[in-house]
């Protein structure tokens, strides 16, 4: 996911998110985490086999200082420098958690660790014995926390090999459209060679141009499975990102179904209108095909309109 796509996912979840969060975050919730490092790390491994989005771990002190290392899931993730000591007091989890015996959870936020969009729970503790009180704060990857929710996260694994499938389909269509490419200019070579007759003169360009267009709608189709597929992050979730998809891969075969019309046309003019009727016929197709795509775009905003209302 992109951040909007993840921000407009947590605005549209956040009281199931926040739930979890403080259940989560409550069920652990133990006096002996504030002096004992060993056991926040059990706690953390803990979470990550059922919760893998919990990514960070640590403790505060009454004013905010941390008392604990970050305990991290991740050995990729740990830093150089230690954070035993940092003063946390101005840190929005730490705010909300003083002013609350409950879970507090944070807007997203970009984390100072790995620089990924994150959110953290935090939640004031009291030790019994010495009544001094203390914060232990939970750090989540928003992404995965998000597509836990969802129950998104077996799609996800498997996206990085579906990207590469879609790859490999793009280079086989880039393929074809060398080869049309190279027919064509072959053809306009020979153009220029002598020993042609005035009707094979007029009638080789639109040979050129078929091969031109059939090129153009092929590299569009390409293009088009690039961008949504692989180079875009596509939220599947949402009608929009389909939609938009299927308009692209319509007006490519709009625009080549349409100069195809035209050369039939034109063709059939040359050639005392033998095959001017196969180019209305192709024309009226390609009407056709532009309304029934604005009939769909139509329906379908009014779709997800209903929808996010009935959200809401």
């Amino acid at each position: 996911m992109n951040y909007l796509n993840i921000i407009e996912r947590y605005r549209e979840h956040r009281p199931g998110l926040q739930e979890l969060l403080a259940t989560i975050l409550g069920g652990i919730s133990s006096p002996e985490l504030l002096s004992d490092s060993d056991k926040l790390r059990q706690a953390l491994n803990a979470l990550s086999h059922h919760y893998p989005f919990a990514t960070l771990i640590y403790t505060l002190d009454q004013q905010g200082i941390q008392t604990s290392e970050n305990v991290n899931l991740s050995e990729k993730m740990r830093h150089t420098h230690s954070s035993l000591g940092k003063n946390r007091s101005q840190r929005p989890y730490f705010i909300l958690a003083r002013h609350s015996d409950q879970v507090v959870v944070t807007e997203p936020y970009l984390s100072t660790v790995n620089n990924k969009l994150c959110i953290s729970a935090a939640v004031k503790l009291t030790n019994p014995a010495t009544s001094q009180h203390g914060y232990l704060v939970l750090d989540l990857d928003l992404a995965k926390t998000i597509a836990f929710f969802m129950g998104d996260s077996s799609r996800s694994r498997f996206e990085p090999f579906f990207k590469s499938i879609y790859v490999l389909i793009v280079i086989g269509l880039l393929s074809v459209v060398l080869v049309l490419l190279y027919a064509a200019f072959s053809d306009i070579a020979t153009i220029f060679q002598t020993g042609h007759t005035l009707e094979a003169i007029q009638l080789k360009p639109f040979s050129i141009i078929i091969f031109i267009t059939l090129a153009l709608a092929i590299f569009d189709l390409g293009k088009t499975i690039l961008e949504e597929e692989v180079l875009m992050r596509k939220d599947i979730l949402r009608h929009s990102s389909t939609r938009r998809t299927i308009t692209r891969f319509i007006a490519a075969i709009l625009i080549a179904v349409s100069i195809e019309a035209l050369m039939l046309m034109f063709k059939g003019a040359l050639n005392n209108g033998a095959e001017s009727l196969q180019g209305v016929w192709m024309m009226l197709t390609a009407v056709g095909l532009l309304v029934g795509l604005g009939i769909y775009v139509y329906c379908g905003v009014k779709a997800e309109a209903i929808l996010l209302g009935l959200r809401k």
